[in-house]
């Protein structure tokens, strides 16, 4: 077994990058690439490829690295992953194809999102994903979205040659990766360049459109499409439910993230939106949503930002990664507390009332299920952001009748990623729930395929 250490990636200093949105992690040197590379065993059944929900072939690209066969390297990727720099900096390998890798057995595993990177920036500099494609070959296809879901998916139905159009619903594209996740994490100009290989690819968008309001899902089918693909993610808030809730100063993560991520509103005094925060930020949730606030709090200027979340450390959802960036900037962790009031002054929070918690049995999820104590305990802030979770916007599903959905909102599909309507595909967010952007991208991929063998039997 491989006892070659792993090879760490360079981040910026932890109390300058307080002050900035510059991305925190540098990325490997090609010297850093090849010593992490000639890490993997080169498993003859490799189990990561089998954990990656879009099946990149990872060997066999990490094998082309160490044989500086770069372009062949890119090329093996973007085969099945059309997002490589953006994948390989924010998905969750350590769960999936980093999760499978055999050397964790005894060892630590294959760094695969910091080679994906690398391979996907190298490919980005040299603009190797310009390739052509097949012709149009004039089946109109539209999508739902310009998220992780919808761009997997626009790109695999143009690859197959169909005439895709993209909706989007705000003014700019890229959805969760342009609003949600901040500069630090994923520079917005990789995801600009991600856009517009689609664009060369010959995938129009079209953006400021909300299906459900300024046209509908029939109405796409009227214009001429012959199958949509939603894929409009899960951009609606989960609320406390607690009093005081609609206090000023409460902001929900997501709408605080579109601000400074989509609408600039860090570039205070020229921003026309601007972010009003104080000096003392709670937020409430333990993913990487809440995270990503925490740590956007601290670089507008906040003093002292803290995380309330109701269960121990080793139950927090977010990434490792970005626990550990979050702790080095200052963030304090303030765990087994659970908000339950919010206290204001003038119409305006100034307190949030919490209830310490202890550990119980597992519950649905396999962690410990929080139970309350009776013990209170009361912070004074000027902000608190919430971030306990997302699901779909309910517009597409007012508006389309005969379309089915869960209770909480979320499409109901069948096996072949179809809706209750024909022709109509869903998958992503939309229809699972607030998850990965890789788990997006597979769905996105996977429904082309059904797509394909649809239209195949309704277009002759």
């Amino acid at each position: 077994m491989n006892k070659i250490p792993r090879t760490p990636m360079r981040n910026q200093d932890a109390i300058e990058r307080r002050n900035h949105f510059l991305e925190v992690a540098l990325g490997y040197s090609l010297e850093e690439a090849r010593a992490e590379a000639a890490r993997c065993i080169q498993c003859k059944n490799p189990r990561c490829v089998v954990a990656c929900p879009v099946r990149v072939k990872i060997p066999e690209f990490i094998k082309l690295l160490l044989e500086d066969a770069l372009d062949e390297a890119f090329e093996t990727i973007y085969e099945d992953n059309i997002l490589p720099s953006i994948c390989g900096r924010v998905c969750p390998q350590e769960s999936q194809c980093e999760g499978a890798c055999i050397l964790n057995i005894k060892s630590e595993s294959v760094a695969i999102g910091a080679l994906e990177r690398f391979v996907g920036d190298y490919g980005m500099d040299k603009n190797l994903a310009d390739k052509p494609v097949k012709e149009n070959n004039g089946i109109k296809v539209a999508v739902v979205g310009s998220g992780p879901a919808g761009l997997a998916n626009a790109a695999s139905m143009r690859r197959k040659g169909y005439d895709v159009t993209i909706f989007e619903a705000l003014h700019e594209y890229g959805g969760v990766l342009s609003y949600g996740i901040p500069d630090f994490r994923l520079p917005k100009d990789i995801v600009k360049n991600e856009i517009d290989n689609l664009k060369k690819m010959g995938v129009t968008f079209v953006r400021d459109v909300v299906v459900g309001k300024s046209i509908t899902i029939e109405q796409l089918f009227e214009d001429g499409y012959q199958s949509v693909f939603i894929g409009s993610g899960a951009g609606l808030p989960s609320a406390l439910g607690v009093a005081g809730e609609n206090l000023n100063g409460v902001y929900y993560a997501n709408e605080f993230l579109t601000r400074v991520n989509l609408m600039k509103a860090r570039n205070e005094p020229l921003s026309k939106t601007p972010m009003k925060l104080g000096d003392t930020i709670a937020v409430v949730g333990g993913g990487n949503v809440a995270m990503d606030a925490a740590r956007t709090a601290k670089r507008l200027g906040a003093k002292d930002v803290f995380i309330l979340y109701r269960r121990d450390r080793k139950s927090l959802p977010a990434r490792l990664d970005e626990i550990h960036h979050a702790e080095d900037e200052g963030i304090d962790l303030r765990l087994l507390t659970n908000p339950v009031e919010l206290i204001g002054e003038n119409h305006v929070v100034k307190q949030v009332r919490c209830e310490k918690m202890k550990l119980g049995e597992p519950d649905s999820s396999g962690r410990q299920r929080p139970l309350p104590t009776g013990e209170f305990v009361t912070f004074d802030i000027d902000n608190i952001i919430i971030a306990i979770g997302q699901k779909p916007n309910p517009i597409i599903k007012d508006n389309t009748l005969g379309l089915q959905t869960q209770p909480w909102g979320g499409i109901i599909t069948d096996e072949f990623q179809m809706t209750s309507l024909p022709g109509v595909f869903a998958g992503g967010d939309v229809v699972t729930g607030a998850a990965t952007v890789i788990l997006a991208m597979g769905a996105g991929k996977d429904a082309a395929h059904h797509m394909d063998e649809y239209l195949k039997t309704t277009t002759r």
